[in-house]
């Protein structure tokens, strides 16, 4: 079997050495979660437009005066939006907090329950955005047709779930991952779902271009040490997908085969 041809995760035109993209929630205060970016060699952290001060709250204290935006990519996200309208305004507001900051992650959610994402507002949403100049990597259910779609309106990045938010179920259909890699021209991202670095191994061994996970990191008994986990996981997940698993088989194989042996 051939190796696969390793490429450079790029986005919106900048190249990432890392492919694990982490949150900014449910962590004790911002210096955990700049311990926790570190140990995860992240590049790119995203943050919650609704519920992290970004600057829009000026007696609060400030992401950006613990995590530089100088050093990391800041990825401001609509969670919370219920609706494009909304989704669409949050975005405009990261874009005026963050200096003309175009790249934007969008996510549209159905419900409070499963937070599973309105694909229809999704569509009109990323739709809207990208007309007005942002780059937008999307937050979508895991189904082939929809993140087609989304490439084809001009996503820079399509992120389907591996589960439900902050679920910690791990890659629940990885074989729908599979068909969307299949057609992607552009970076698929697993956001959401991932609990361990197994699951985070899992989805980088199916071809993923990278993962996207909070919880999983901010809620683990020792957040900095998960961090740390999924750095490794994420990184070997890649190089056994380059390296091209063995082929499954029904029965044994010898490790050292008898052909030829003396008796």
């Amino acid at each position: 079997m051939s190796r696969v041809e390793d490429k450079p995760l790029v986005v919106a035109g900048k190249t990432y050495d890392s492919r694990l993209i982490i949150g900014s929630g449910k962590y004790k205060d911002f210096n955990e979660n700049l311990l926790a970016l570190e140990a995860s060699g992240a590049e790119m952290i995203t943050v919650a437009i609704r519920r992290v001060n970004l600057g829009q709250n000026k007696d609060e204290p400030n992401l950006l005066d613990v995590i530089s935006p100088e050093q990391y990519t800041i990825l401001p996200n609509t969670a919370g939006c219920y609706t494009a309208d909304d989704a669409v305004r949050t975005c405009r507001m990261a874009r005026e907090l963050l200096d003309g900051h175009s790249l934007v992650k969008l996510e549209v959610l159905g419900d409070q329950k499963t937070l599973y994402p309105n694909v229809t507002e999704t569509l009109t949403a990323a739709e809207t955005l990208v007309k007005d100049g942002f780059d937008v990597m999307v937050y979508t259910s895991d189904d082939p047709l929809i993140a087609l779609r989304l490439e084809e309106i001009g996503c820079v990045a399509v992120m389907p779930l591996g589960a439900p938010i902050g679920s910690g179920l791990g890659i629940r259909n990885p074989y729908n991952i599979r068909m969307i890699l299949e057609n992607a021209k552009v970076p698929i991202i697993v956001d959401a779902g991932v609990g361990t670095a197994s699951d985070a191994s899992i989805a980088m061994e199916l071809g993923c271009d990278g993962v996207l996970m909070n919880t999983a990191i901010a809620e683990a008994g020792d957040p900095i040490l998960m961090a740390s986990a999924m750095k490794k996981a994420v990184e070997s997940g890649r190089e056994a997908f380059l390296a091209g698993r063995m082929p499954r088989r029904l029965y044994a194989s010898a490790s050292s085969p008898i052909d030829g042996t003396f008796f």
